[in-house]
């Protein structure tokens, strides 16, 4: 059985994507419109696509301390 290397995997576009994609695949995972095989298949894509997400906010903060002097400031609130 051939296994799909980590650099075969897609990656979404932005972050807003991978949100939509993993919102979809909970709605049909809920739903119990997947068969079981397509249930583990959804389950590794999901939790690619939060360890995806989880960088790329990752990196993000890490910008926004670069900006902010090394401080992570909270947002204010209107």
């Amino acid at each position: 059985m051939a296994r799909t290397s980590a650099s075969a995997v897609k990656e979404p576009a932005s972050y807003e994507q991978a949100v939509a994609e993993l919102d979809q695949l909970l709605q049909r995972m809920e739903a119990g419109q997947l068969p079981l095989d397509q249930l583990l298949d959804g389950y590794r894509r999901g939790a690619d696509l939060l360890a995806w997400c989880r960088q790329r906010l990752q990196a993000v903060e890490e910008q926004v301390k670069q900006l902010d002097d090394g401080r992570l400031e909270p947002w204010p609130r209107p």
